[in-house]
């Protein structure tokens, strides 16, 4: 319920054989600060997609991630993302990450998404800075605290412990919200659209950072099931229903990025 855009997946339709298939830096603080994670707001009926889609019961958020957009400085897109899958040696959940690697949409090249745990704390005495090699390889970069399900709820979802080549495709959206649809907004994201054939589903909820309210992370494990749901959501849109109309009630910015992944 995430399309990027009908023409791409009209045009993927058409390209796709058969069977075919594809397969960090912290945010400074003048003064120690603790984040906790917020208990995700029961969304009212009102914010279900059409009669036919149905809601399922997203996993409570719990956890704290990190989120860190990236985007690479000229010719160094490749050595930008061979740094971002390397581990980080201060990190508090050691291999709790995913790095998904932009392909089409917006104008970033990388997002990690980083478990922190049910807390983070941000403190002045930063770690050591990563090399220079590894600085200039990128130009500018974002970094957001989320809120989120339980690590296993996340993995499980984001096909984290089938191995590289079982997660082809993914989905990574921002959303914002009109003033006071919050709610309405992430009862959206949260249901499935009929005929959608998504592996897993996740909506992470703005704590502090960037200007967007929700990122949502969408898995189809095929080509084909990622081209199925386009087809059905153009069709949907042709007739001014389905997904793509009701997010227009309820978000009032938003882009859509097609990304594989290159970590785990």
């Amino acid at each position: 319920m995430k399309p990027i855009n009908s023409i791409i997946a009209l045009a993927l339709l058409a390209a796709l054989p058969a069977g075919s298939s594809f397969a960090q830096s912290s945010p400074s603080s003048a003064a120690k600060t603790t984040t906790s994670t917020t208990t995700k707001t029961t969304s009212s009926a009102a914010a279900a997609s059409p009669a036919a889609a149905t809601t399922s019961a997203a996993p409570a958020r719990t956890d704290v991630y990190h989120v860190h957009f990236t985007h690479a400085a000229p010719g160094k897109a490749n050595a930008l993302g061979d740094f971002m899958k390397q581990p980080d040696p201060n990190a508090p959940m050691p291999g709790h990450s995913i790095v998904l690697r932009h392909q089409e949409g917006d104008s970033w090249d990388y997002v990690t998404i980083e478990h922190m745990g049910t807390k983070v704390t941000l403190d002045a005495a930063r770690p050591a800075p990563a090399p220079a090699a590894a600085r200039d390889a990128s130009d500018w970069h974002t970094d957001t605290y989320v809120s989120g399900p339980a690590w296993a709820d996340f993995a499980k979802a984001m096909g984290i412990n089938e191995g590289a080549g079982k997660s082809a495709v993914y989905i990574v959206s921002v959303y914002r919200a009109v003033p006071g649809h919050r709610d309405q907004l992430d009862g959206v994201l949260n249901t499935q659209s009929p005929g959608d054939p998504a592996a897993g589903n996740i909506v992470l909820q703005h704590l502090e950072g960037a200007a967007w309210t929700f990122l949502s992370v969408a898995r189809y494990a095929t080509w084909e099931d990622f081209v199925k749901n386009e087809v059905s959501a153009a069709a949907e849109q042709a007739k001014g229903a389905g997904g793509w109309a009701t997010l227009r009630e309820h978000s009032s910015y938003h882009t859509d990025t097609l990304a594989d992944r290159i970590l785990p």
